[in-house]
């Protein structure tokens, strides 16, 4: 069989699963979000937190809730490293610097995961566990909580609140993270992933005196990174190491696991507003720009357009045998066009044109299914700006979904849209303009651009994944990238819950002749391309001095 024929293959079965389980899982969120019923174990949380579970809030309070359950993670995980030596199971390493432990605590919190050390060698069990990989499932379930809140928004009419923050959250982990990962775990166990405590002498034993590797709770943490689409691994080379991804099945299933919930979200969201249809266009947009972009970037890959993979006969450089050139590359393009950053080859080593693909990906602000929530409420944000653009070409007020797309709607649909290009560029400019930021680079011209661009990328639209290339672990990049993962997530969130605020306050607005339908083709077809336009216009100047002068030459 030819690699392309496997490629195609590991693609579709991939398409059937997602196909599969869209329904009944859609569905099970929609139920969880819409019940009214409290479970023992969920009234317990409640009362820890001092919170009443049947008493909603307007969007205002919302944004502060999610505001201050993050500001209380960043301290606990920040405070975790910086005592790490005083903690259970820290393998003896030392307290984590402050500007690390600063850009970590961040990263996981903001749902990034960025990653400027190696997992290995840097982080206790206590700390994988307790503050990373705790990271991993709340603040999956704060961006799924966001999502719920803005479709709320549009399905309730002349009502004040949105929903109740807390009981969100812990639904979401409760009823939905939880138990996937629970089953995903041990299918990853199954597969041959590490699940136990040892040392790193007592591993060293076992894989041949390689002091450097430990062991821990790989395959739990593992299954939620991928299934709440984190970038953070154990290992520093993530899944591409034997212990986070073994074969090529766990690889097919690490890959089903980031693509799982985000593809769901729309299910739930047409049945939440009362029109599956709705949700069904919604999925149609994300799915012809996850298709085109997973072919564009196995074509690029395959065929090996640079000098040294032309003289090599493959583009290897940088990828696993066991996954070869199109999982690898099928791999890339899942994780970007989801938040979910976790990398199975060397993205550095891409070849030019394939390089930019993971890069354009998350310039579109991962919307394709995008992150766990993240990616729906960005869609609706890339959906409201549509109506409106086509409002203006017939001359009538837009609606969506019943309601009315004013001045102020459309103010905060593009402020959202702006807080990522504004912190990518300027972050990159800012980087190529200082000696800390330069001092980092290790490779020159085209290529050195880009790979402080898709640092800043990566951070800016909370994925998590690196380019490579650029020593990132200084103090300068730390606090640097930590800002913009910080105002990347939160800025958009605030928008995207005053945009829901402001929504359900309206009347429902009849349909008319002049009414724009928003299930059909011809509506898909143009929020894919606004979303491909609106990127274009903002990025291309900067790929075209990174990736697409590094094709060309």
């Amino acid at each position: 069989m030819s690699t392309t024929a496997a490629g195609i293959i590991f693609v579709a079965s991939l398409v059937i699963a997602l196909a599969l389980t869209h329904k009944p899982l859609g569905d099970h969120m929609y139920r969880v979000y819409s019940g009214v019923r409290h479970s023992a174990v969920e009234r317990g949380i409640y009362r820890l937190l001092g919170v009443r579970p049947d008493a909603e809030q307007r969007w205002g309070v919302y944004a502060r809730s999610v505001l201050a359950f993050s500001v209380v993670s960043i301290l606990f995980v920040y405070g975790m490293q910086r005592l790490q030596d005083r903690l259970w199971l820290s393998l003896g390493f030392d307290p984590v610097p402050d500007h690390v432990a600063w850009n970590t605590a961040i990263s996981f919190v903001t749902n990034t995961n960025w990653q400027a050390y190696s997992g290995e060698s840097t982080m206790g069990h206590l700390v994988q566990m307790a503050a990373l990989a705790v990271q991993n499932f709340v603040s999956a379930s704060v961006g799924m909580a966001v999502a719920i809140a803005l479709v709320r928004g549009f399905a309730r009419n002349r009502a004040d609140t949105i929903g109740n923050f807390w009981v969100d959250l812990v639904r979401g982990t409760v009823r939905i993270l939880l138990p996937i990962a629970f089953v995903g775990a041990l299918v990853l166990v199954a597969g041959g992933l590490v699940q136990n405590f040892a040392s790193p002498h007592e591993l060293s034993t076992l894989t041949g005196g390689t002091q450097s590797i430990t062991g821990g709770p790989v395959a739990s943490q593992e299954v939620i990174k991928e299934l709440g689409t984190n970038g953070g691994g154990f290992y520093n080379t993530n899944s591409a190491h034997p212990f986070e991804n073994a074969t090529g099945w766990t690889n097919w299933f690490e890959i089903f696991l980031i693509l799982l919930i985000p593809f769901a979200m729309p299910r739930t969201f047409g049945k939440m507003v009362g029109q599956v249809r709705q949700g069904h266009a919604i999925l149609a947009v994300m799915a012809t720009i996850a298709i085109a972009s997973v072919v564009l970037t196995n074509v690029f890959e395959l065929s090996a357009d640079a000098t040294v993979p032309q003289a090599a006969g493959s583009a290897m450089e940088g990828k696993d045998v066991r996954f070869g050139v199109s999982n690898s590359a099928t791999f890339a393009a899942a994780t970007t066009l989801t938040s979910t950053g976790a990398v199975n080859s060397f993205h550095d080593s891409y070849t030019p044109l394939g390089g930019m693909m993971p890069l354009f990906n998350m310039m579109l602000g991962e919307v394709a299914p995008g992150g766990v929530g993240a990616g729906l409420y960005g869609m609706l944000v890339l959906a409201v700006i549509t109506v409106f653009v086509a409002g203006l070409m017939v001359g009538r007020t837009p609606e969506y979904l019943g309601k009315k797309i004013g001045a102020r709607e459309i103010k905060l649909a593009s402020m959202y849209f702006l807080v990522t290009p504004i912190l990518v560029l300027v972050g990159t400019a800012v980087a190529m303009g200082n000696e800390a930021g330069l001092a980092a680079m290790l490779n020159g011209g085209p290529h050195g651009f880009s790979e402080i661009l898709y640092a800043f990328t990566s951070a800016s639209n909370n994925n998590g994944s690196a380019f490579g290339g650029v020593t990132v672990n200084t103090p300068w990049y730390d606090v640097a990238l930590g800002l913009c993962m910080v105002l990347g997530r939160f800025l958009p969130i605030i928008f995207v819950l005053a945009l829901a605020g402001s929504l359900v306050r309206q009347a429902p607005v009849p349909e008319s002749a002049g009414t724009l339908p928003t299930h059909r083709p011809q509506f898909v077809g143009m929020v894919v391309g606004v979303t491909i336009i609106l990127v274009a216009l903002t990025f291309l100047p900067a790929l075209a001095l990174g990736p697409l002068a590094e094709g060309i030459s």
